[in-house]
């Protein structure tokens, strides 16, 4: 069995989801995590993740949606990750690239999540985008203020510096569907290295479709290209890596077992 460890699932309500879970079935994907982006959506990915056997959610705000709302509360997010079926908190970090947010509120977002996480007892789901510095210093000094905390950086494609400094806290990498594409041999490498004990795979679907599918729109069924180039990086067959990253999601997320 397939775990694909971050998905949207809210993108395909009211459009083809029951086809989008069965075809994820039919490929191997027993279990599946729908991601937050926006606090709003919490009662929605809860209701989703509880009516369906095998998903789980979990609960926050991408720094794209930062300045939309007042910033979270730790203790609000932490209270909502009470809930049986919230099993991390995020997604949280930091977007460099796009820039829809001010970076110190992206920041202090970001604090705030690696807070309640912490107080929660759940894993942080970690975005990072041409933020690797600060990403980085931020885990550090949280990590020096309050103590440890579980957290994944997940679509993994920043630098090789950011992987070896999550790592070196505990993190988890989780690798989408850009493994698969053509340009991608940096990530490729990093991938080769990291401990096998901290490998995770994905979708981010709807977005990042892999190859064969690339420019399509992505879905959990498609998690199985990633995980056959994940095993080929890594010299395992397709079953050994499959139980690899389930037990190393089984490990983060503990909520699941």
């Amino acid at each position: 069995m397939l775990i694909d460890s971050h998905c949207h699932l809210d993108y395909f309500a009211g459009d083809d989801l029951a086809g989008v879970l069965a075809r994820a079935r039919e490929a191997g994907v027993g279990e599946m995590v729908s991601i937050s982006t926006r606090l709003d959506q919490a009662p929605a990915l809860i209701a989703l993740a509880s009516a369906h056997p095998g998903l789980w959610c979990t609960v926050g705000v991408h720094p794209h949606h930062v300045a939309e709302a007042p910033l979270a509360e730790e203790a609000a997010l932490a209270a909502l990750a009470a809930h049986p079926k919230v099993v991390g908190i995020g997604e949280s970090g930091l977007d460099y690239f796009y820039d829809r947010a001010p970076r110190p509120r992206q920041q202090e977002s970001f604090r705030i999540h690696i807070r309640a996480a912490r107080l929660a007892g759940v894993p942080l789901v970690i975005h990072a985008r041409d933020a690797d510095d600060d990403i980085a210093a931020i885990l550090h000094e949280e990590w020096a203020a309050g103590g440890a905390f579980a957290f994944l950086l997940h679509c993994f494609s920043a630098g090789r510096a950011l992987a070896e400094a999550a790592l070196a806290l505990g993190g988890y990498i989780s690798f989408s569907g850009m493994l698969t594409f053509p340009k991608s041999e940096a990530i490729r490498a990093i991938a080769r290295d990291v401990p096998a004990e901290r490998l995770l795979v994905e979708t981010d679907a709807p977005y990042l479709a892999p190859v064969p599918h690339r420019g399509k729109r992505n879905e959990p069924a498609f998690v199985t290209h990633t995980a056959m180039r994940l095993a080929e990086i890594r010299g395992l067959d397709a079953a050994a890596l499959a139980h690899l990253t389930t037990e190393n999601f089984r490990r983060l997320f503990t909520k699941t077992g």
